[in-house]
């Protein structure tokens, strides 16, 4: 199974990306986040934990592979200052059918917004905050155990 993992703060190109994910599966399911211009947000910014981040990553794409025949996996996640309408991450899962992509890919996306070591803080005019964590994002995980 082929994996990459990038962590980056470079915009990404999705048809590149996709393209060479697609070489010889039947399936492809991906997931495209982007920042949300709702609620007055003017900049998102993306912390992560170098070296930790990657290897929580590394440890669910593992999992999904236990859990489902896949052909390759790759997560670009953003991190530094991101606008509205950009792209934050790209989740793409391979796969020779279509309910082990779309599994797969719901299942690194649910653990991708839980464990991996990234921190959000929003912008509002002249106010920050720190983007807390979501009961909802830690019931979409608990449902995979």
């Amino acid at each position: 199974m082929k994996t990459r993992i990038k962590i980056q703060t470079a915009p990404f190109d999705l048809g590149p990306e996709l393209e060479e994910m697609s070489q010889g599966a039947g399936a492809l399911a991906t997931f495209t986040g982007h920042v949300r211009g709702e609620d007055g947000i003017e900049t998102l910014m993306l912390e992560h934990y170098p070296g930790m981040a990657e290897r929580e990553i590394a440890r669910h794409i593992d999992d999904a592979a236990r859990r489902w025949p896949l052909l390759g996996v790759t997560v670009i996640h953003r991190v530094g200052e991101l606008k509205p309408g950009e792209r934050i991450v790209l989740v793409a899962v391979a796969a020779s059918h279509r309910r082990e992509a779309f599994a797969a890919c719901e299942f690194l996306m649910d653990h991708l917004k839980t464990t991996a070591a990234f921190w959000k803080q929003e912008q509002r005019g002249t106010e920050t905050r720190w983007v807390e964590a979501k009961a909802s994002d830690d019931n979409a995980a608990k449902r995979w155990k």
